[in-house]
């Protein structure tokens, strides 16, 4: 009777998993799963410099956790509900600080996914609706009462997904949100806050 040598023995087994393995990979397809959720972090900078009270001002950008929830409609369309955490924005006016605010912006999107969802990059575009919260106004130095009404308009959005498993995947996105709202400074109207920024984000997703 033949035997078989400890190589065999240790290679058949190895070779036999191997080939199975593609095929319980091919069973669990991306495109079975319609909610996909992306925790990520992104920077927020604005691209415009409102004159307030007469003053041109520059609000700092800043960084922050991001989290997204997605419903795939189909394999190509979504719908994107994405909100950022709160953070504070320093105001610069004359080469100092003259004040600061605490932002929040959440949004509401139509996805369109290019590709297959099992496709190994998937890149996609959006346009919706935002609303930005404004909290914690002050003034520097302290005395005058500041609020700064919630921004809403169009967002755009831009992205990429990579594609680890068909339930994992790596997000980079950026976003541009039309946003402008009236500053008021002791209850009077004092200019406009149109800061229309873009964030920029990187993120870890997965589908369910």
């Amino acid at each position: 009777m033949s035997r078989i040598s400890p190589i065999a023995s240790i290679l058949v087994p190895a070779a036999l998993a191997i080939a199975i393995a593609p095929s319980a990979f091919a069973q669990d397809s991306a495109a079975d799963k319609r909610v996909s959720v992306v925790a990520g972090y992104s920077m927020v900078e604005p691209t415009r410099n409102p004159e307030i009270a007469g003053t041109r001002t520059e609000f700092d950008g800043e960084g922050t956790p991001t989290l997204g929830v997605t419903y795939h409609i189909t394999d190509n369309w979504g719908v994107e509900a994405w909100a950022a955490d709160s953070y504070g924005q320093r105001v610069n006016a004359g080469g100092g600080k003259v004040g600061s605010v605490e932002a929040q912006p959440y949004s509401l999107s139509g996805q369109y996914r290019f590709g297959t969802p099992d496709s190994t990059l998937r890149p996609f575009v959006g346009l919706g609706y935002h609303e930005t919260n404004y909290d914690n106004e002050s003034a520097t130095p302290a005395g005058d009462r500041v609020g700064i009404e919630t921004a809403k308009g169009a967002v755009a959005t831009v992205g990429l997904d990579v594609n680890i498993t068909p339930t994992w995947f790596a997000r980079a996105d950026a976003r541009y949100f039309q946003a402008d709202s009236d500053v008021k400074i002791n209850g009077v109207k004092a200019g406009d806050a149109k800061l229309d920024p873009v964030v920029l984000g990187v993120g870890v997703g997965a589908r369910f």
